[in-house]
């Protein structure tokens, strides 16, 4: 009998994780989903559990406070940009046809967006730029990391002729900063101005001659 309670408790405590991991995704999705809208100022401990229908000691237990909340919602809002733009990308073989599967994804995430307030990063990057703490610097590490993998597989694709001379970085800032405005211009409504954003990064890529 008391072997048999032993051997039972390790399966008991992985339950109770694998239940405890599944709850903090869960609350951390949708925290991001409400920052993508109201700001991450805009997520608390009270808000989340009056939206989920969980006890507020329940979430706090999960996460503590306010601001690892907060930091849990950019780290989920990176590992959905990370599934749905990256991932699927990498399997494109290297160079321009990767870059361009990458952006491809960028821009339908902008007309298509996961989270109701269009892109987290673009949304948070403007709260928080002169916020200083953790909150802004996981922010902040997100983007840079970002653009570091853009210049990479912009790298790649002038390594392999593919894409004139010029500065990575510089091109990585631009595209950014192009679809950046575009999610801008989506979440205001003007559609038409996302097309333009489009026509802008295809120059940038040499699709159109300029």
């Amino acid at each position: 009998m008391a072997e048999s309670s032993v051997a039972s408790a390790p399966q008991v405590t992985d339950q109770r994780l694998v239940k405890g991991a599944r709850a903090r995704a869960s609350i951390a999705r949708h925290a991001a989903d409400v920052a993508s809208v109201e700001g991450l100022t805009g997520v608390s401990i009270g808000r989340l559990a009056t939206d989920l229908g969980i006890s507020k000691s329940g979430i706090a237990t999960l996460f503590g406070s306010k601001e690892a909340l907060q930091l849990a919602a950019v780290r989920a809002a990176r590992e959905v940009f990370v599934e749905q733009i990256v991932a699927p990308s990498m399997s494109e073989p290297r160079g321009l046809t990767r870059l361009r599967a990458v952006v491809d994804r960028w821009f339908g995430h902008v007309l298509e967006p996961a989270f109701p307030g269009g892109c987290f990063r673009v949304s948070t990057l403007a709260e928080f730029d002169s916020r200083p703490g953790p909150v802004r610097d996981a922010i902040v590490t997100d983007h840079d990391e970002w653009l570091v993998f853009l210049a990479k597989e912009i790298r790649k694709a002038q390594d392999q002729g593919e894409l004139g001379p010029g500065d990575p970085d510089a091109l990585a800032f631009e595209l950014d900063a192009v679809v950046s405005a575009a999610n801008t211009a989506r979440q205001l409504g003007a559609d038409a101005k996302v097309a333009t954003a489009r026509a802008i990064a295809d120059r940038l890529l040499g699709r159109i001659e300029s």
